[in-house]
């Protein structure tokens, strides 16, 4: 019996949910900065959950939620991971007076699904502006014209502006990106595939695109913390919000020519190109 027991506990896996984590990631042959450029998960806190200490993180809300997007992207059972990081973390706080029942994101027993709460919240938005623009006469009569032909006004004046920059800008200047924040993946390479730089940028880090590379490229997550310069002068983002743009074009050339479509049309928010 004492033979079978111990042949038991050989077939349990080595190492805890962190390392299996880790060892799915290296299977799939990816780096901690493309696992937190995908996931935008910082990439301290996937070192935290490769060692096992969730306990370090943030909450408990963060730890499981991040170990099950992490495990989405490598591969693994999300809901197996999330249990086993709940032991883990059950474990480490057995002696803490002040544990509880918590609330955790992507609980699928606990919390409505993405699609469904983002449904709420855009119902939820058009039902006070519906209400806000019901009773605006009866609040406010006769302010609806002056504030529209100001708000038009405002518009034209920054597509004008964009417009001017752009055009301002030298074609065969230095194309440089600054990171506005600290910790941006970024990878430019040329038009075959060739890397030219790949980094964690830190805070006020610049790069200068090669003017002798051919095709360059960008692939990143935060376009948004990423300011452009040409030649110098200031040139709009890749994108004002978080989303992975991937084979998008960084010449002089390119990256004015999209300034000036995003210009002429201020009214449509640009929408970054994505790879497949």
């Amino acid at each position: 019996m004492a033979d079978e027991e111990e042949f038991h506990e050989e077939q349990l896996p080595l190492g805890g949910v962190g390392e299996q984590l880790r060892v799915a990631r290296e299977a799939k042959g990816l780096s901690v900065a493309q696992v937190a450029a995908e996931t935008r998960i910082n990439a301290q806190h996937l070192g935290l959950i490769e060692a096992g200490k969730f306990a370090k993180l943030p909450g408990r809300t963060y730890a499981v939620g991040f170990s099950r997007t992490y495990a989405r992207m490598v591969g693994l059972d999300e809901i197996e991971v999330a249990d086993l990081v709940r032991e883990e973390l059950n474990i480490a706080n057995a002696e803490d007076p002040r544990g509880g029942a918590t609330f955790e994101p992507g609980d699928p027993a606990r919390v409505p699904s993405g699609k469904l709460a983002f449904a709420m919240l855009f119902a939820a938005v058009l039902l006070m502006v519906g209400g806000y623009m019901f009773f605006k006469p009866y609040l406010a009569p006769g302010a609806d014209l002056p504030a529209l032909q100001d708000e038009q006004v405002a518009l034209a004046t920054a597509g004008a502006d964009d417009a001017d920059a752009a055009a301002d800008a030298p074609a065969g200047g230095a194309v440089v990106f600054t990171a506005l924040e600290e910790g941006v993946w970024v990878k430019f390479y040329d038009v075959n595939g060739s890397q030219l730089m790949q980094k964690q940028m830190a805070l006020n880090e610049s790069y200068t695109v090669p003017s002798d590379a051919e095709g360059p490229q960008i692939w990143t997550g935060r376009p948004d913390a990423l300011a452009i310069s040409i030649g110098g002068k200031a040139q709009p983002k890749l994108a004002d919000e978080l989303t992975t743009v991937k084979d998008v074009a960084v010449t002089a050339q390119a990256l004015l020519a999209r300034a000036a479509e995003t210009s002429s049309a201020p009214d449509q928010p640009a929408v970054p190109a994505t790879g497949t």
